[in-house]
């Protein structure tokens, strides 16, 4: 199950700081969920990628019923 560490902020989120709401070993893992289509919908802001505190919010909420492997 994802539980998230701290509140989700009102602007837009880094990859940074997914890795610290979810306590996640690195940044890479946020990579290999967007390669992988299996993390929260994100966006390309030049070359830097952003979340949008919705969708992580939605992403969550969408993993709570999936039982955990």
């Amino acid at each position: 199950m994802v539980t998230m560490a701290l509140p989700l902020p009102s602007r837009y989120l880094t990859p940074d700081d997914l890795v610290e709401m979810f306590e996640l070993p690195s940044v890479e893992t946020v990579y290999q969920w967007r390669r992988k289509r299996t993390g929260p919908r994100g966006f390309r802001v030049g070359r830097h990628l952003r979340f949008d505190p919705d969708d992580v919010r939605a992403w969550v909420d969408s993993r709570r019923g999936e039982v955990a492997a």
